[in-house]
């Protein structure tokens, strides 16, 4: 009941509020594709059930959930040939202490230049690219109740002009006491604003080109600065136990992005001996994206390491299916 309630509300309130929706209004968008096929797979409901290195990305505070060291790597295959590739790493430091690093890395095939002058095409060509290097601390205050923090340089170039700037994730996770019951809120991505600069901004101004008097003047394209995508997030998750060699995980997540509505997502995911997941999700008022379907195989490989394989297949509507690949070693 409590996860029906907190879903009707927050789809009540995202429909209400979709006429202020400020789409397009924040950069850095490559902050915003979800990393780690399982989170995925569960419709992104991920801020409170996190429980490896991956949430360096969802949620810091759940750094502390590690039962170990683990190295976890994602491959996205994003819309329209764009390729994210996300790395992190993440140990337990003991006292209920722990600390994650992560790196992401959007990159993308040439695009041909165009100008009015040659809509076709000039001939020439230009790429862009985006990275993130996050380094995250985490720390059980009570034996109910943890706080994370991560700090990350972000770097985007879009042909010869760059942008770069820092920015800060927050989170915290509570074990409320009822079962397995633990509730998870996270910000993400709070910092300053972001602006292009570079050479290609540099332009050449002739105050009066029919007098040869008139020397040319150096100027500059004016470019707006644009906002970090924050996003605030508060989510819950609950272990049913279905046998004595299986779970299933149950999680709800509202979202609230400063460039677009309130959404929700709804995710499940049933484990047999630790070793298959199978899983199932769906985003509410998104524009696009909906439903969300993955599984995942754990191998002993012995020497006290473990492999993950994991992969998320996500309906995008109108565009393209993405698919997410995930490895993992955990030792």
């Amino acid at each position: 009941m409590i996860l029906i309630s907190f879903l009707l509300i927050f789809i009540g309130a995202s429909v209400q509020a979709r006429e202020f929706s400020k789409v397009g209004t924040a950069g850095a968008q490559f902050l915003k594709i979800g990393v780690g096929a399982r989170y995925v797979g569960m419709g992104e409901a991920s801020v409170a059930c996190v429980n490896d290195a991956y949430a360096m990305y969802w949620n810091p505070a759940t750094l502390t959930q590690l039962p170990g060291s683990n190295l976890l790597f994602t491959n996205v295959d994003w819309i329209d040939d764009v390729q994210l590739n996300y790395v992190t790493f993440g140990k337990p430091l003991g006292d209920g202490s722990a600390f994650g690093i992560s790196l992401t890395a959007l990159t993308m095939g040439e695009m041909e230049i165009t100008t009015v002058q040659e809509p076709e095409g000039t001939g020439e060509t230009f790429t862009a690219s985006d990275y993130a290097l996050s380094l995250g601390y985490a720390r059980k205050l009570t034996d109910r109740f943890s706080f994370g923090l991560s700090a990350k340089y972000v770097y985007e170039r879009l042909s010869e002009e760059r942008a770069s700037g820092f920015a800060f994730d927050f989170g915290t996770l509570f074990y409320t006491g009822f079962n397995s019951l633990r509730l998870g809120m996270s910000i993400s991505n709070l910092g300053p604003e972001l602006k292009l600069d570079g050479p290609e901004l540099d332009v050449g101004y002739h105050p009066d080109p029919d007098n040869t008097n008139y020397d040319e003047v150096n100027a500059k394209l004016a470019v707006e600065n644009y906002d970090m995508p924050l996003t605030f997030r508060f989510g819950m998750a609950y272990d049913i136990p279905v046998s004595p060699n299986s779970q299933m995980t149950i999680s709800l997540e509202a979202k609230h992005p400063n460039d677009n509505v309130q959404q929700v997502s709804f995710g499940s995911e049933y484990v047999w001996k630790d070793m298959v997941s199978l899983r199932g999700g769906y985003k509410f008022n998104y524009e696009e994206e909906g439903l969300a379907l993955g599984g995942g195989l754990r191998f002993d490989m012995g020497k006290d390491v473990e492999m993950d394989i994991n992969y998320a297949w996500v309906d995008f509507n109108r565009l393209q299916s993405v698919h997410r690949f995930s490895l993992g070693f955990l030792f």
